[in-house]
């Protein structure tokens, strides 16, 4: 049996913004991808300024020193920036896909044991269930990467849909 099923979103911002602003992701410098680099840069820019201050004890010979760390320093800002600029695209991503979830009238998901499919007022994605790559199942949230990616969250369906949307995932995902 091939049945499709229907899946009413509710399209409050609130709902989908708790799910993608959660524990610090729009955070510049804080974020899960940039916290390391903020702080090693943190770390090596204090040992290069106590180095600094240093200077004079360290005698001309030692100098080779504070240009190994003054390049580290650098390295740490280059890959720092580099993140920083990451997080910065992803949430303008998300600002964008934010605005056109408050935007739309209707959005759905509909799904049968072969595909899948997202529909955002009159504009529709379509994927197999085998162009799925991962998928992740949690109290809060559905996610499915693949060809295109999705996040669902639980509080932007009924729990009956969200209940068969988890088990048309454990079917059809393959692993």
């Amino acid at each position: 049996m091939n049945e499709e099923k229907v899946i009413k979103l509710k399209t409050d911002r609130r709902i989908f913004e708790e799910i993608y602003f959660n524990g610090n992701q729009a955070s510049l410098l804080l974020s899960p991808t940039t916290k390391g680099k903020t702080t090693t840069t943190l770390i090596i820019g204090a040992i290069l300024l106590a180095a600094l201050i240093l200077k004079n004890r360290l005698g001309e010979e030692n100098l080779g020193i504070l240009y190994f760390l003054s390049f580290l320093f650098l390295l740490c800002v280059i890959f720092l920036s580099v993140s920083v600029n990451n997080v910065v695209r992803w949430k303008k991503g998300v600002e964008q896909y934010l605005k056109s979830v408050e935007a739309s009238k209707s959005y759905e998901i509909r799904f049968n044991n072969e595909s899948f499919e997202i529909n955002m007022d009159d504009q529709k994605e379509s994927s197999l269930w085998k162009d799925f790559e991962t998928a992740d199942i949690n109290d809060d949230y559905v996610s499915l990467e693949g060809k295109y990616n999705y996040m669902f969250p639980k509080k932007s369906m009924s729990t009956d849909d969200y209940i068969m949307l988890t088990a048309a995932i454990r079917k059809n995902f393959k692993e």
